[in-house]
């Protein structure tokens, strides 16, 4: 690398999704500059994904930084190096007057050059790369070259499973095959449908295989009429899970289905077979956002559909047929 930095501070204060794709960014660091220190900052909520990362020494909150003197806060923090993964214009400012020494970020965001040392001319949208390996590219200025493959990136995630001791006694899954369904997407992506997802249950079922549905108390809402809740091999845990208790669920289950969010990237992380639900639409297609791991899977309906090609509105993910989602749940490793 051309410079050896101690200390960096990853910036990535938005969903946990993101935050999920920005881990093995971590794990990259760790493994090029032995012994660097990582603190990453994100949001409240998102921290106890953070948390369970082996490669992330110190969490920082933007709640924290906001709720202080945040300069001071980042000047005492000592870091070589601020890398603004996900761009925030406050956060910029505040390592600028905290005199990050080195503060990168991408060259498209005005304030950048007015904030930044060190500006990475890419486009997200525009790319063909995956989210994580646009993310790397923001360490150039450090010295790394060339994004690393896919299957690199999903070895350095470096996450860690809560215990299933975490759980409410009433919610921890019996003995047998458990397959977590996650409905909602709480507008971070372009929904599978409750008809689809209620025809998956039932052959779920129909195979012995115990269904967990998973989703805030609003999404909850959502689904309960629609999902056959009433079946003996169903449970439904909307709105009574913290993301650490939501963690350790996905953690002891075999398979998680749901569309572009949170818990699906989690679950792949953690090797739990990931089964992603995609529109083949730029930006919002698995090419950029499909999960990271050893058993992640991105299903499209037809990679070439029309409208999704033409960037117009599109329902094709609600034809991914049910049948399609169990045989891949039912397949072996590696299958």
């Amino acid at each position: 690398m051309a410079h050896r930095p101690g200390h960096i501070i990853l910036s990535r204060p938005d969903s946990i999704g993101d935050v999920m794709l920005t881990l093995p960014m971590a794990g990259l660091l760790k493994e090029r500059v032995p012994g660097v220190r990582i603190t990453l900052l994100c949001r409240r909520y998102t921290a106890p994904v953070v948390e369970r990362c082996i490669h992330v020494d110190r969490v920082l909150t933007l709640e924290e930084l906001a709720a202080g003197d945040a300069p001071a806060m980042l000047r005492a923090l000592d870091a070589d190096a601020l890398v603004h993964v996900f761009p925030h214009r406050e956060v910029a400012r505040w390592a600028r007057s905290a005199g990050v020494p080195m503060r990168i970020g991408t060259s498209h965001r005005w304030w950048h050059w007015t904030t930044c040392t060190h500006r990475v001319p890419f486009s997200r949208q525009r790319s063909d790369l995956h989210e994580a390996q646009l993310n790397t590219m923001l360490l150039r200025p450090l010295g790394l070259g060339s994004p690393p493959t896919l299957s690199h990136l999903a070895s350095l995630t470096g996450f860690q499973v809560p215990p299933v001791s975490v759980l409410p006694a009433d919610l921890v899954p019996p003995p047998g095959r458990t397959v977590v369904l996650h409905p909602g997407s709480q507008g971070s992506a372009v929904e599978w449908g409750m008809d689809n997802f209620a025809a998956l249950m039932r052959a779920l079922h129909a195979g012995g295989v115990r269904t967990v549905v998973t989703g805030t108390a609003t999404e909850a809402d959502r689904y309960r009429p629609h999902l056959p809740l009433d079946h003996a091999l169903a449970m439904d845990t909307g709105g009574r899970l913290s993301l650490e208790q939501l963690m350790a669920l996905i953690g002891s289950a075999d398979a998680l289905v749901a569309a572009s969010t949170g818990p699906l990237h989690i679950a792949a992380a953690m090797g739990v077979r990931a089964v992603g639900l995609y529109a083949p639409r730029r930006p919002i297609h698995p090419g950029r956002w499909a999960p990271l791991g050893r058993d992640a899977h991105a299903l499209v309906f037809d990679p070439a559909c029309v409208a999704c090609v033409a960037g117009r509105p599109c329902d094709c993910i609600t034809r991914i047929a049910p049948e399609r989602v169990a045989a891949l749940l039912a397949a072996r490793p590696g299958h």
